[in-house]
């Protein structure tokens, strides 16, 4: 029999080798929105994703397992998030996950990876109750972005102190925690800087007409308008705005970031600013070498919930690997130690609430393309 495995192991290398890498996998799941209104967000963030677990595959898996996945699509809809949250635990039984992607759906799913106990990694997901509720740390749960009061204060003070707005108005949608969170941020970080704001409306999430509420922002004076929501709302919004005539200065946050935004506003959203997690045109290798790998396989620049999700997969595979286990528990830990990961959006260190301490890009939109402007450190 020895004889037998020598000859096999002369003749077949590859095999003997290749197998045992093999021989054991672990799944991780995906959640997603691929369809429903911010689609292109979830595109994104599956294409970055399945370019991380491409690449660890390649180099042999992580730990001595192969990794295979599972990936749900949300539809940006917290009851379907919900949903398929519970498919990948209960069924599925994965024991990882990245996702998801806006904070509505990632707080749903937050809540139910914590009762399950299976470590999970947003990209994107921005408000705090997504880590943090009621003051009690959700442990199981991390994300690969800062969070919004500092996005929203970013914002206060670039709007204030370099666009010299006296006075602003915000618009936001009161369904949608993602973006009345962010819009108290502001309206409270601008007040703070000695701005005015003039105007603090609501509209419902499937609202499409916003005549009503740009007739009050007219009669505020203001002259910045803070439109803290995702780039399909907030391209109509932009356009109505030129339609009105509106002499504001138009900016946001990351939810901006789609190349549909300018597709739907046009050139109504030009000279926009907005917050985000990196900018393509930053000269650091790790940018411009993933900005050539992604647009080598997609044809296009990816944008930062990509580059996120690409981050935050690292992330977690980075914490099996530090485990040396697919033990749920033993990945949540290894998750939890990781300070300075040299991430593409840069370095990233998770603090005790499981946030990431990063800085953030200031983008502007000219000549229907996102410009780089500044970074800005916590």
């Amino acid at each position: 029999m020895k004889r037998c495995w020598l000859v096999l192991a002369v003749l077949f290398p590859a095999l003997v080798a290749v197998v045992p890498s093999h021989a054991k996998e672990i799944k991780i799941g995906l959640i997603t929105p691929l369809s429903g209104d911010v689609k292109t967000f979830g595109e994104s963030v599956r294409n970055s994703f399945l370019i991380a677990v491409e690449e660890a595959n390649a180099r042999g898996g992580v730990a001595g397992m192969k990794i295979t996945y599972v990936i749900q699509d949300d539809k940006n809809d917290a009851t379907e998030a919900a949903n398929v949250a519970n498919l990948l635990v209960n069924q599925q039984r994965v024991k990882a996950i990245v996702g998801s992607v806006t904070s509505k759906a990632t707080i749903p799913v937050s809540d139910i990876i914590q009762a399950a106990k299976v470590p999970t990694i947003s990209p994107t997901a921005t408000n705090p109750k997504v880590t943090v509720a009621d003051g009690k740390r959700k442990d199981y749960m991390f994300r690969a972005c800062f969070i919004d009061p500092f996005q929203g204060a970013v914002m206060a003070k670039f709007s204030r102190e370099t666009l010299k707005g006296e006075s602003a108005a915000v618009l936001f949608d009161a369904s949608n925690d993602y973006s009345k969170g962010i819009a108290e941020v502001f309206r409270d970080a601008f007040r703070k800087q000695g701005g005015k704001v003039a105007a603090f409306e609501s509209y419902g999430k499937d609202d499409v007409d916003f005549s009503a509420l740009l007739t009050k922002v007219k009669a505020s004076g203001a002259d910045v308008l803070f439109l803290p929501d995702y780039y399909n709302k907030v391209g109509l919004i932009a356009k109505q705005v030129q339609e009105k005539g509106l002499k504001v200065r138009l900016v946001g946050p990351d939810g901006w970031d789609s190349p549909d935004l300018v597709k739907i506003a046009g050139s109504a959203i030009e000279g926009g600013h907005f917050s985000n997690h990196y900018s393509p045109d930053d000269l650091r290798p790790e940018v411009v070498a993933w900005v050539k790998k992604y647009k080598e396989k997609h044809g296009q620049v990816p944008d930062a919930l990509g580059t996120l999700a690409y981050d935050a997969t690292n992330l977690l595979l980075e914490a099996i690997r530090k485990a040396g286990s697919d033990d749920p528990e033993k990945i949540r830990e290894a998750l939890a130690s990781i300070k300075d990961f040299k991430a593409v959006s840069g370095k990233s260190t998770l603090d005790r609430n499981g946030d990431s301490i990063k800085s953030a890009a200031i983008l502007k939109i000219e000549g229907g393309k996102q410009k780089f402007v500044r970074m800005v450190n916590p």
